[in-house]
């Protein structure tokens, strides 16, 4: 068993290293606790560290590049394509929406650019523009939260797929706009720049 020095299970979380170590040597297996580090691998101090905590924290705040680094990967999210209200499409922004479970830690507000993938279907990573937030502009706060993702590319018809959405950059929070009109303008600004840190 391999885990972090700091590694706390059980009632309470009064399990640690130690008694692991000891029921490994009890039960037959053998226990490894890994001194913690930062991004780059080597020992860090506490506010350095790589953990679930610290990279959690970081996607809440919308500091997406400090949890891709923490991850080591970019961060994803999965579930399948469902039917939407259509608005995108109305303003010339057609979206997959993706429903994902409630456990699923979903990122600040805002505009990303990133990768739509098909996980069933034809497999395909599409390049896309992705909106996580509450849609301020057509509805009041108590409004449910929703990841949208509008592809580059050619994406065709996904509903009903199995999706997982890769974020690379935030781009920008989520605001409210005065018009429709405004909104679709900065959808367009915001799906060039997504395209520019994608290429």
């Amino acid at each position: 068993v391999i885990v972090g020095e700091d590694f706390h299970f059980g009632h309470r979380r009064q399990g640690n290293v130690a008694l692991l170590t000891e029921m490994g040597a009890e039960l037959g297996f053998a226990v490894q606790g890994h001194h913690l580090v930062g991004p780059d691998g080597r020992d860090a101090r506490d506010e350095e560290q790589v953990s679930s905590t610290a990279i959690r924290r970081a996607l809440v705040e919308g500091r997406l590049d400090d949890a891709n680094s923490m991850l080591g990967r970019e961060h994803e999210m999965r579930g399948r394509v469902v039917e939407g209200d259509r608005r995108g499409r109305e303003i010339g922004f057609p979206t997959a929406n993706v429903a994902v479970p409630e456990w699923m830690l979903v990122p600040a507000d805002g505009i990303y650019a990133g990768w739509l993938v098909e996980r069933s279907g034809r497999g395909r990573t599409i390049p896309a523009a992705i909106y996580i937030g509450h849609r301020p502009t057509f509805y009041d706060e108590g409004a449910a939260t929703v990841l949208e993702v509008h592809g580059l590319g050619e994406v065709g018809d996904v509903y009903g797929e199995d999706v997982a959405v890769r974020f690379t950059h935030r781009i920008r929070g989520d605001q409210r706009f005065d018009s429709v009109d405004e909104l679709a303008a900065q959808l367009q600004r915001d799906c060039d720049e997504a395209r520019r840190l994608l290429d």
